[in-house]
């Protein structure tokens, strides 16, 4: 065969698969299920201590999702990835952009998604509800950045009580990196003290010091400072101005 004809013939191979490749590029291949729910939100009772925002974390609108190993013993809180389903006549390009807020395995998934998630990665209505028929699906998955609306905003768990017992979860995160430390500045020893993570992406402090509590967080190697009222009280949601 002439060697100008060969790498014609190979270049047309090359363009052939490079779509093919491309789509699989940077994305895990896994499984994923869902759970019920009376009107397809997720769960305010999830591992990584949402609550009722956990339901449907913000423009996501219930796009949200257990998860086994990716939970990493609530570091994975919070974090946002593209799933897509690999029935090319019934599951849609894009497939699912969804959120992790609580804890769950399947049958070798990696994903327990809710029912407005689990929606998503048909083509279509009718696509969708055939592909609940399977039950477990085969996915391909990758973590994106998470691309949530408005600001930081620190949300003092029902358990706190001031003084006594200071416990946080940090919502609206964006980007792709995880809170991965949170810290209470002491003023009379003049350092940072870190709050324990008490499960999922609750983090807390015992005997906090009285009045305004100075915070820090960090996000990748970021580190972003709020203060917190004197008179913090349980269960209020406080905007830090920050976004990320």
């Amino acid at each position: 065969m002439d060697l100008g004809l060969r790498h014609q013939l190979g270049l047309v191979c090359v363009i052939l698969l490079l779509p093919a490749l491309c789509s699989c590029q940077g994305f895990t291949k896994s499984r994923a299920t869902f759970y019920g729910t009376s009107d397809g939100y997720g769960t305010p009772t999830g591992a990584c201590g949402f609550g009722e925002f956990g339901r449907r974390m913000n423009w996501y609108d219930g796009r949200v999702a257990g998860v086994g190993g990716l939970y990493r013993n609530g570091a994975g809180c919070g974090a946002c990835y593209q799933v897509r389903c690999l029935i090319p006549r019934l599951c849609d390009a894009n497939g699912a952009y969804l959120v992790a807020t609580d804890q769950g395995y399947g049958d070798r998934t990696d994903f327990i998604m809710s029912p407005r998630a689990f929606f998503k990665l048909g083509r279509n209505a009718k696509a969708s509800e055939e592909l609940k028929k399977y039950g477990t699906l085969d996915i391909e998955y990758k973590r994106v950045p998470c691309t949530y609306t408005g600001n930081v905003l620190f949300h003092i768990k029902e358990t706190s009580s001031n003084p006594g017992y200071f416990a946080v979860v940090i919502l609206n995160v964006n980007g792709k990196n995880d809170v991965t430390a949170v810290e209470l500045w002491q003023k009379t020893q003049q350092r940072w003290e870190p709050l324990h993570r008490s499960y999922g992406a609750v983090f807390d402090f015992a005997n906090p010091p009285s009045g305004e509590l100075l915070l820090r967080f960090k996000v990748g190697p970021i580190w972003k400072i709020y203060k917190v009222p004197a008179n913090w009280k349980p269960r209020f949601t406080y905007d830090t101005n920050l976004q990320l």
